[in-house]
């Protein structure tokens, strides 16, 4: 049915998304969700479903990937480390602090 449509939209955090869902929205192979829930740099739908959060970082990381030619934990480094500035530059902002 949607093998070769892109599928978007707007992910609600109440509603989470299967394995195969979150591969299909980022166009990848179900066994590309299965190596990163693996190597521990993507939720676990087996939890609780994957997330809007989990659908970002997981578009994030194929970006990185492909772009850059990063493995899925140098990948996931590079996220979190991003991750970490923004939310210290929100902090700084909070605080009336001016980034530099």
């Amino acid at each position: 049915m949607f093998a070769n449509q892109l599928v978007t939209g707007v992910l609600i955090d109440e509603v989470a998304l299967d394995m195969v869902e979150l591969a299909r929205a980022c166009q990848v192979e179900p066994d590309w969700v299965v190596r990163h829930v693996r190597a521990g740099v993507l939720g676990d739908a087996a939890v609780q479903g994957f997330r809007s959060s989990d659908l970002a970082r997981a578009r994030r990381l194929l970006e990185l990937e492909r772009h850059f030619d990063a493995d899925e934990e140098l990948a996931a480094l590079v996220i979190d480390l991003a991750d970490e500035v923004r939310r210290l530059r929100a902090r700084l902002h909070a605080l009336g602090i001016r980034d530099t």
